[in-house]
């Protein structure tokens, strides 16, 4: 008896660890600061900023946290070229000025991607839903080439 008691207690906390989602977003952060921080960051570093806009209570916010770092050569694309920030989006806090200044990116759903350039400048929104595998998660080599033509060095004038 005891032993079925120590099965079902450890069988429960083992799925109360797999039902939990990473805490990627942040509703009490300041997130204009952060991005302030983000882009600084990225001008040292010679990259862009990947904003991903959406809330932890986004499952599809999450997957796409989940397949980037889980792919080693998402991980790595985005490591090299960009300063990834999670800008939330929930009751909590809307950011709402901030998505403003973006041209209300949150019209596409969540999450949704704004490319910004070493001097804080959007040059891409991007909407989710083309990066999606059609089934329950995202597409590798869409989310691979989506980074790849948003990256630096794709937009260096020196590659033309």
């Amino acid at each position: 008896m005891k032993k079925t008691i120590l099965l079902i207690t450890l069988s429960l906390s083992i799925l109360s660890l797999m039902a939990q989602k990473p805490t990627i977003y942040h509703p009490e952060a300041n997130a204009s600061t952060d991005i302030e921080s983000a882009i600084q960051k990225a001008k040292a570093e010679h990259k862009y900023v990947l904003l991903q806009g959406g809330g932890n209570w986004c499952k599809w916010c999450v997957e796409f946290y989940r397949v980037c770092t889980t792919d080693k050569h998402l991980d790595s694309l985005i490591n090299e070229n960009f300063v990834w920030y999670h800008l939330n989006y929930s009751k909590e806090n809307k950011n709402s000025e901030i998505y403003k200044k973006y041209d209300f990116p949150q019209r596409f759903g969540f999450p949704v991607f704004i490319i910004l350039n070493e001097k804080g400048e959007r040059i891409h929104t991007q909407n989710s839903e083309y990066l999606e595998d059609g089934i329950s998660s995202y597409d590798v080599k869409k989310v691979a080439a989506f980074f790849e033509a948003w990256s630096p060095s794709a937009l260096d004038p020196k590659n033309f």
